[in-house]
């Protein structure tokens, strides 16, 4: 690094001693060793299409967010300067990653063009124009990683489709509304405030894009992360063995999925059953996600809806319905929702087979007849989402249709598999009751077996 960028580094209090030297290199490629750093080293016209970055942001970025980013640097309107200094250039970095509110607040509307203040409000569609190129950046750094994790999604035909990254963007944006769908033309600085500094998605994707785009997810010399990012993947098991996986979700389904699932199971996901792969069998799919945990159920219908649901307790046959509000239901095509429980009722699973004077099936939601999601036992394939679901909050028709034909069909267990009866048992006996010799030399010395007095007391 020349002596210039040195200098300028350590002028800047907003950044400690090691992301001065990688910022600061990031900045010195980009200004080609100057002081400054001017908007034609970065845009090479005015138009959004024309943008083109530097090398060290050109294969990531998604043009429309380096305009954006843009205004940040240079300012806009009559404001505008042709070139920021370093300070500038750190500021945009630290407030996306670890700003206070009002920064983070002040940023946004600084990219969008406009300048913050209690009355402000914002367009919409220029809100969801800015979050479609960040999750469209985060895309493209998420393809281009050597994370192991995200190659092993990748290898198996999860792509980044831009229609889907498109929709993940749109979601993140619709979230400034709260409940309301479709959500207001205007955006009032109260709405986006309380979003940006509550929406877990929309923080974690703007770090891991800031924190590559600034050279700081890695260190030169060892290769260790500066800044560790928590990924919004998680680690796929199972699929190792399926050379022939047919991937009908996408990328960005994952992230979006994953990140709503509660913090303990957003670490794996378990494959357990697909009708493409293991048969049309609700006999066999009901085998296969048996006393497997939490799970997330993914269906495509024949118009190419994708929908499911996140159940929170193993699935096991019964005639009761059971579950916990932890639960919820979703769509992810042609858009990304989350719809949560209400806990109006308990209605949130139920699987029965075989039975003459019960409905033979897996639902989640509503009631017989009316669930926001059947499966049909006999024959398999056939499905249905109702109008309405009390179950869950926001609910609106899953499927394009009332009733379908299940086109593809989904089960992963999410987090560690449980332990069966068996292994929980097994955990509980001591080396020493495998080991009647060494527990008779204990008793014929007088020693005493300490764990002998604190165990459970075996069921009656």
């Amino acid at each position: 690094m020349g002596n210039t960028s040195k200098k300028l580094a350590a002028k800047c209090t907003l950044l400690d001693k090691e992301e001065q030297k990688y910022l600061a290199a990031t900045f010195r490629a980009a200004s080609k060793n100057s002081e400054k750093m001017r908007e034609e080293d970065l845009i090479v016209s005015g138009t959004i299409d024309a943008v083109l970055l530097e090398r060290y942001w050109g294969p990531y970025i998604d043009p429309r967010l380096a305009q954006f980013l843009s205004n940040f640097l240079f300012g806009y309107g009559a404001q505008k300067a042709q070139q920021c200094d370093f300070q500038r250039f750190a500021e945009l970095y630290v407030y996306n990653n670890r700003g206070s509110p009002e920064e983070r607040v002040t940023t946004i509307y600084n990219s969008l063009g406009m300048d913050y203040n209690s009355s402000s409000e914002l367009p919409y569609q220029l809100l969801r124009e800015y979050c479609e190129a960040l999750a469209s950046t985060y895309l493209k750094v998420l393809k281009s990683s050597t994370s192991k994790r995200a190659q092993k999604w990748i290898n198996k035909g999860f792509r980044g489709k831009p229609s889907h990254v498109q929709a993940l963007g749109e979601a993140v944006a619709a979230a400034v509304g709260g409940d309301v769908d479709p959500p207001p033309n205007t955006c009032n600085s109260d709405q986006i405030y309380r979003w940006i500094n509550t929406n877990i998605l929309l923080k974690q994707m703007t770090e891991m894009v800031f924190v590559n785009l600034y050279g700081a997810q890695k260190k030169i010399e060892d290769n260790t992360p500066l800044h560790a990012v928590p990924s919004l993947l998680p680690v796929p098991e199972g699929l190792e063995a399926m050379p022939d996986y047919p991937a009908f979700i996408d990328l960005s389904h994952i992230v979006w999925l994953n990140v709503h699932l509660p913090k303990k199971h957003q670490h794996k996901w378990r494959f357990l059953f697909s009708s493409h792969i293991h048969g049309e069998s609700f006999s066999t799919m009901a085998g296969r996600i048996i006393e497997q945990g939490a799970t997330v159920i993914i269906i495509q219908d024949n118009a190419g809806y994708i929908f499911g649901g996140y159940a929170d307790q193993a699935w096991a046959y019964g005639a009761t319905f059971y579950g916990t509000e932890s639960s919820f239901l979703f769509t992810v095509a042609p858009k990304m929702r989350i719809y949560p429980a209400t806990t109006y009722n308990n209605h949130y699973q139920y699987m029965n087979s075989n039975t003459k004077t019960l409905p033979n099936g897996l639902l989640m939601g509503g009631q017989f007849n009316f669930g926001g999601i059947w499966v049909n036992a006999d024959p398999f394939g056939e499905g249905s989402s109702a109008e309405s679901c009390s179950t869950y909050r926001g609910y609106k028709r899953l499927s394009k249709e009332p009733t379908f034909h299940i086109r593809a069909l989904e089960v992963w267990g999410v987090g560690d598999k449980p332990l069966s009866v068996k292994e929980s048992d097994e955990r509980d006996v001591s080396v020493l009751d495998t080991n009647p010799e060494a527990k008779a030399i204990l008793e014929l010395a007088g020693r005493v077996r300490h764990s002998e007095g604190i165990r459970e007391p075996p069921p009656l």
